[in-house]
């Protein structure tokens, strides 16, 4: 038996991108028994199916396991799970399903890394770290599909979750993923399809989970709009434009991401076995004098030792040891030492193809870096991470003296980038290889079980290899208590990273941009808090970060000039790598509050956050989400959700988006910039759930008229169209 595996029974939901969900996306049911006639004649007698599951997700590096609870199985939110600008309109995105995005809040960015092509991709991309994984006591399946618009400018996607036990101890399962979204507007189709696989085995000694998934990434690149003022001063053109009649700056354009990852961690360990502690009214009761002689099968012998009387007595004492002898003391494993090994192999493949007249002569502000021209060329850059981490784990409470559990452990990682060669030309390819070995040492101190206080802190430093000296260091912690009726909830979380930039910050070799860097070590420090009561609903969250040799793209622009050479009539771009000398702060805090007055209910969440620098690192100032909605049975069975919601940001010189890279730029301040924001989106929906099934319609952007509507510089927000979805749960 394990502590950290009695989550008790629930219908917990499938969240994140490992399952089905983020915040608030729960399957649709509870736990216990579920009546269920799927598939069987329904003239026979009903059978009941046991629809009890946990899950759980794992820490990458050493395969830890963190219990994952969902209490809100109610499919609240479920209207915006497959918005890809997020649950509430926190990222900014470039309008289409399945396009890349990043986060508003500076605190939820990550580090770009090494597979920063991935990244802009998290809502799709899955990692080992955030799967789910499932123990079930019947096969359970999660189905959902959206769609929305029609066949040329529509967006559908399908998903499809299933997990099964083969034992108490292993389970195994997949889920599939494919989006398709043709575009409100011209040369912005993506088209995306992913699966994995996963199972595990958690046995009392040993322990296995295994993950292999693989993704194809095809995103059509436009380059934005022409002009801004097809959405800003429509009545300035001769004509009315439809949002696919307005011209887009490329066409002919794509990235492709090919993405494969294969992970295995698993543990032995050793330990005593303690006997547990059984109420009296469970162990078991010294059976009666007669019924311990009917173990003697002999009725003539038995009936010689109860004529006997101190023969009588020797034998019962004897059959009540032998009685005794035969009770097993239940026993519970605990694990003093584990000895880890987790291998993590990540392999992309990243494509720019360009097809004929897909760029404009002025587009780029420089001759092609190689071959002759623009037009009909491919390029690509592979990137291979192989990493082992060794470990060995004093585990928690394994003596009196030691309530926490401790960890060393040591990672050697293999990486390997391709990228294309200058000396390419029209008939030859060639490439440049880099290969990098590091070994990395670190420690980690965690205490996770009890209620009331729980922390992890840990530290890895860098010490063969070429960025030998980097270091990381972060810990977290979380205190519970009660307050009058409340729950507190106080949590805290900080690192400091001293790290050199990923490598294609320092390398990246392209027709289009190339450049081969040596930069400095990247400082960030983070300090980070949240207080959330649960009786009132309401959650604050204040973090603060400094940077210094801030690392960053940024959008270069050339102007090209009309005859007259002063009047510019366009601009040629480039992309440049910059790193910002002195330090950047930047501050942040968040406020949560939901309200409820019987059926009336008004959730509410809004960020300010401010940088130092806004033009290295420009912020909105304030982004906020709000939606007030209603919610009733029908006939006690079937529960709806009526609701407008609200996403809104104030205006700032949000960063370019540069399409053959992939990756948002700031905009050049030397040249005219472009403020977005200040526009509110309002979405109307319905929701729905009935038993294990649940759906939505929602129409998005229902105040669409002359206005900033933009999500980034040159990309607007889709107009109006009408949403619908639907997700259903079956077992066995």
């Amino acid at each position: 038996m394990r502590a950290q595996d009695i989550l008790g029974s629930m219908g917990s939901g499938m969240g994140g991108l490992g399952g089905f969900g983020g915040d608030s996306e729960g399957l649709g049911m509870g736990s216990g028994q579920q009546r269920s006639t799927w598939g069987r004649d329904t003239s026979k007698v009903d059978k009941w199916v046991p629809t009890d599951f946990y899950q759980w997700r794992i820490d990458e590096r050493l395969g830890t396991v963190i219990p994952e609870e969902y209490n809100d199985t109610l499919p609240h939110l479920f209207q915006n799970y497959d918005a890809t600008e997020g649950f509430r309109g926190e990222y900014t995105i470039l309008g289409n399903l399945g396009s890349p995005r990043m986060a508003l809040n500076f605190l939820d960015r990550p580090v770009i890394d090494d597979f920063m092509f991935i990244q802009p991709f998290d809502y799709y991309h899955t990692e080992p770290g955030n799967l789910l994984f499932t123990n079930t006591k019947s096969p359970l399946t999660n189905l959902q599909y959206h769609t929305c618009g029609t066949r040329e400018n529509g967006q559908d996607r399908f998903r499809a979750y299933f997990a099964t036990n083969i034992n108490k101890q292993a389970a195994l399962g997949f889920k599939i993923d494919y989006l398709f979204g043709r575009g409100y507007y011209l040369n912005q189709q993506n088209s995306q399809f992913g699966g994995t696989l996963f199972g595990y085995y958690r046995g009392e000694h040993y322990d296995m989970h295994a993950v292999g998934s693989w993704e194809h990434l095809k995103m059509s690149e436009n380059g934005g709009i022409e002009s801004d003022e097809y959405i800003t001063n429509p009545q300035s053109f001769p004509q009315r434009y439809g949002s696919r009649d307005i011209p887009t700056v490329l066409s002919g354009v794509f990235n492709r991401n090919d993405h494969h990852t294969y992970y295995l961690t698993h543990r032995y360990s050793v330990g005593v076995y303690h006997d547990l502690e059984v109420p009296d009214s469970l162990k078991p009761v010294m059976p009666e004098d007669k019924d311990l002689l009917q173990r003697i099968k002999s009725d003539s012998i038995r009936d010689v030792i109860k004529a006997d009387t101190l023969l009588l007595t020797a034998t019962l004492d004897s059959l009540r040891q032998q009685w005794q002898n035969e009770q097993v003391i239940p026993q519970e494993f605990i694990p003093v030492t584990s000895f880890i090994h987790t291998l993590h192999v990540k392999r992309l493949l990243h494509k720019n193809v360009v097809h004929s007249n897909g760029i404009p002569g002025s587009y780029f502000s420089h001759e092609p870096f190689y071959r002759s021209s623009f037009s009909d060329f491919t390029d690509e850059t592979k990137a291979l991470n192989v990493k082992n981490t060794l470990g060995v784990q004093l585990r928690e409470g394994f003596n009196k003296w030691a309530k926490a559990g401790i960890t060393l452990f040591a990672s050697h990682e293999f990486k390997h980038f391709k990228l294309p060669s200058a000396s390419t030309v029209d008939t030859l390819d060639l490439f440049d290889s880099y290969n990098e070995n590091h070994i990395t040492v670190g420690g980690e101190i965690a205490k996770t079980e009890g209620h009331t206080l729980h922390y992890r802190a840990g530290a890895e430093f860098w010490v063969i290899g070429p960025n030998a000296g980097d270091m990381e260091i972060k810990g977290n912690a979380d205190l519970n208590f009660r307050l009058g009726k409340d729950t507190v909830r106080l949590e805290a979380n900080a690192f400091f990273k001293n790290i050199a930039p990923a490598f294609y910050f320092t390398h990246f070799h392209s027709q289009g941009h190339f450049w081969d860097l040596d930069l400095g070590q990247e400082t960030r420090t983070r300090i980070e808090g949240q207080l959330t009561i649960d009786r009132t609903r309401t959650s604050l969250r204040f973090g603060m970060e400094n940077i210094s040799n801030y690392t960053h793209f940024a959008t270069v622009l050339t102007p090209n000039y009309a005859s007259d050479g002063t009047t510019v009539t366009s601009y040629g771009h480039d992309v440049a790598v910059r790193q910002q000398s002195g330090s950047i702060q930047v501050l942040s805090a968040t406020l949560s509050q939901d309200l409820k007055l019987g059926i009336f209910h008004w959730d509410n969440q809004v960020t300010w956050q401010t940088s130092s620098n806004q033009n290295v690192l420009p912020l909105p100032t304030i982004s906020l989400f709000t939606n007030p909605y209603i919610v009733f049975h029908v006939a006690k069975v079937l529960r709806v959700e009526l609701g407008a919601d609200m996403r809104y940001f104030t205006n700032y010189y949000a960063p370019d988006y540069a399409p053959f890279i992939q990756q948002f730029a700031i905009q050049d301040a030397s040249q005219p910039r472009t403020k977005i924001g200040h526009y509110p989106i309002l979405n109307g929906y319905a929701n729905f759930a009935i038993k294990r099934v649940r759906g939505y319609i929602n129409v998005t952007h229902f105040n669409q008229g002359t206005g900033h509507y933009f999500w980034a510089p040159r990309y607007p927000v889709d107009p109006l169209s009408i949403h619908f979805g639907i997700s259903w749960n079956f077992y066995n």
